[in-house]
């Protein structure tokens, strides 16, 4: 070996090193989440105000250190190799690269990451002052945007300079094992699935649909409409005019009483209501809540498509979505599903297809209804009898009780194949 060969060794060793410090930076930065860091300061760790900022914009570092990663192992295979051909022909060049594959894999990958995963805080830490110097060395910065910029010219789409995306199901699937792993409560991992289909969920399917509305007519007395609403278990009550589809103001039980103790019993309540709130059964449920927040109301009318009245959608309906179901006094009981002796399964008409799905382990398809009703009607087409139904996705959906037009309830259970 020649004094270059040796100096390239040199050389070898150094980035070999600089390539274990790399990985472990790059794996403790990947792995610390800003809100960990911020805790980390309010804390009074030393490194810590700068991890909170780098993760601002996390994609610069972590561009940054792979590109750094990318030289360092580049440079030294290229250079190990021409030391060992120099010394031992292609033979040494094909039994160092073996060794030089296997002590990157191990020593300079394995080790430092598997470390920097069980000691994050720690490994973060230490490594904060060499991640804040790559973050900020200008000519690195340069080259990690002018490679980049490169890349979203050969390959145009979402723009690489965004850096890395983290997307609605890795967030809820962190969730899931941090609840198998009792990082967290099994109500907490409930409460943080509940927050993202909220985000999801239009005011129609959280809705009082139209027939099972309570309201009062305008030329009912302010006495007898607060009877009405005490028995009902209402505070506030929408008003119509000439119909379900002309609601002229909303009441409450608060108004009743102080027109009550004014006199004005025997008075209509249409004479003096508040003004009634419209939203489009389309509307999502978390801008309806932001809303309600914003113009202080509780209470407002849900329209479909053609301006007709669809329900009614209240403050208590959208906080229900979140934290499950808020009963007081006052409130009936919900029928709940039932699972007969027979293994079959009773269902209010009401029931959610998403919640039959989860009780029978079978998606069925609910683009175009919500509920267990809605999908039999959609199927059949017409008013069913007692006794009709319809067969999904190898399960049968038997219309046990009908009151009036509406389905009360249905028999759940799998479909029996026909011999044959």
């Amino acid at each position: 070996m020649t004094g270059g060969d040796w100096i390239s060794l040199v050389v070898v060793v150094v980035l070999f090193l600089g390539s274990i410090v790399l990985a472990l930076a790059e794996m403790a930065f990947a792995r610390m989440s800003r809100v960990r860091a911020m805790a980390l300061a309010e804390e009074g760790h030393r490194g810590a105000e700068r991890l909170v900022v780098m993760l601002e914009h996390p994609e610069r570092t972590i561009n940054s250190l792979l590109l750094m990663l990318l030289i360092a192992q580049m440079t030294s295979a290229y250079l190990l190799g021409i030391i060992l051909d120099h010394a031992a022909g292609a033979l040494g060049v094909v039994v160092g690269l073996v060794l030089q594959l296997v002590l990157y894999f191990v020593v300079a990958e394995v080790v430092p990451k598997t470390y920097a995963i069980q000691h994050n805080d720690r490994a973060a830490l230490a490594c904060s002052g060499f991640l804040w110097q790559v973050t900020n060395f200008p000519p690195l910065r340069w080259m990690t945007r002018g490679l980049i910029g490169l890349a979203n010219v050969i390959l145009p789409g979402k723009g690489l300079e965004k850096g890395p995306f983290v997307t609605e199901a890795d967030l809820l699937q962190m969730a899931d094992v941090a609840a198998e792993e009792e990082a967290i409560a099994a109500e907490e991992r409930e409460l943080i699935h509940s927050i993202f289909e909220f985000g999801d969920t239009v005011a129609r399917e959280v809705m009082t649909p139209r027939p099972d509305m309570v309201v009062l007519t305008a030329d009912d007395t302010v006495e007898d409409s607060l009877r009405f609403a005490v028995e009902a278990g209402r505070s506030r009550l929408p008003v119509l005019g000439e119909g379900i589809d002309d609601v002229i103001g909303i009441v409450t039980v608060k108004d009743l009483v102080n027109r009550l103790h004014a006199g004005a019993g025997g008075d209509p309540v249409g004479a003096e209501v508040r003004p009634p709130e419209f939203v489009p059964e389309q509307k999502r449920v978390a801008e309806v809540l932001r809303d309600m927040q914003r113009r202080k109301f509780h209470l407002a009318v849900v329209l479909d498509e053609h301006g007709a009245t669809a329900g009614l959608v209240t403050m208590e309906d959208l906080i229900e979505e979140i934290v499950g179901e808020i009963d007081d006094e006052s409130d009936a009981p919900e029928p709940a599903v039932e699972r007969l002796a027979d293994g079959r399964l009773r269902v209010p008409g009401r029931t959610p297809v998403d919640d039959v799905s989860d009780l029978v382990g079978v998606r069925f398809p609910d683009d175009d209804w919500e509920t267990v009703a809605g999908l039999v009607f959609s199927r059949l087409g017409h008013v069913p009898t007692e006794g009709e139904g319809v067969v999904e996705a190898g399960y049968s959906f038997t219309v046990e009780r009908v009151e009036g037009q509406r389905i009360m309830s249905v028999l759940v259970a799998p479909e029996t194949p026909v011999p044959g």
